[in-house]
């Protein structure tokens, strides 16, 4: 370390789950003080999370997971490999760019970076018979405009972004498209404004339950299926979880 650099003042709060050496933690917090060293912003917390998986059928068991709470704004970055070291390695490489992008704050699709993506974690084969929905999260939906969700997706290094249209008031997700290379939105009401870079479904929401939905999602291959709660009228997200399961995001009530 540069005798003139000052160690990062804030706790890089480190926790594992399953069979992580005991000297990974120390290994990524010093991964993670060089990333902070070339912070401007104020770093107000850092949270890491170490998984080794227990499957052997898994090429890459060893996930690594950064939130970094950027004066205010959440920056997260996770990442999977054959070990923990090299997982480690990614993250750190991750996460910079990623903090790098968010204090740049460009309204471009040039924020998109894919770099890594082949490292996300792999989601493990389970029989549809044995799904379940293991995780509900509720809460309040942020209300912003369509570039602001964009932001959050990016920053999170999230599949998806649930939030409610600053314009329209209507609960939207908004997600990358791998086949054009945009991001995508979809609206469980009045369609959001299309933007450069920016692509708006024009296909209506379906109207399910939470049952219909785990039809839909098995049936559709696809990754998460948005769908207006037939018993709430919110828009719903239900998704495949890395572990084969399945989680599902609601709305909080007002």
């Amino acid at each position: 370390m540069n005798p003139l650099q000052s160690p990062p003042a804030v706790e890089i709060r480190v926790t594992t789950r399953g069979a992580v050496s005991l000297a990974a933690p120390d290994y990524a917090r010093a991964k993670l003080e060089a990333v902070l060293r070339r912070i401007h912003e104020p770093v107000l917390a850092v949270r890491v999370k170490l998984t080794q998986e227990p499957h052997h059928s898994v090429v890459r068991p060893s996930v690594a997971q950064a939130v970094v709470d950027l004066n205010g704004r959440p920056v997260r970055a996770q990442v999977a490999a054959a070990t923990m070291q090299e997982a480690v390695d990614r993250l750190q490489d991750r996460l910079a760019a990623k903090v790098g992008k968010v204090g740049r704050r460009h309204h471009t699709s040039a924020w998109v970076d894919r770099r890594g993506e082949e490292h996300s974690p792999q989601h493990v084969e389970r029989a549809t018979s044995e799904r379940r929905i293991v995780r509900h999260k509720t809460y309040g939906l942020a209300r912003q405009g369509t570039w602001a969700a964009v932001l959050d997706l990016e920053a999170m290094d999230y599949a998806f972004h649930l939030f409610t249209d600053a314009r329209s008031a209507a609960d939207s997700v908004v997600y990358r498209d791998d086949r054009t290379g945009t991001h995508r939105i979809a609206s469980a009401g009045t369609p959001a404004d299309p933007a450069p870079g920016l692509t708006v479904s024009t296909a209506a929401v379906p109207e399910l339950t939470v049952a219909g939905a785990v039809e839909r999602l098995d049936l559709s291959g696809l990754p998460f299926v948005f769908f207006t709660d037939a018993a709430t009228g919110r828009g719903n997200v239900l998704y495949h979880r890395y572990d084969g399961h399945y989680g599902l995001i609601t709305p909080a009530q007002d």
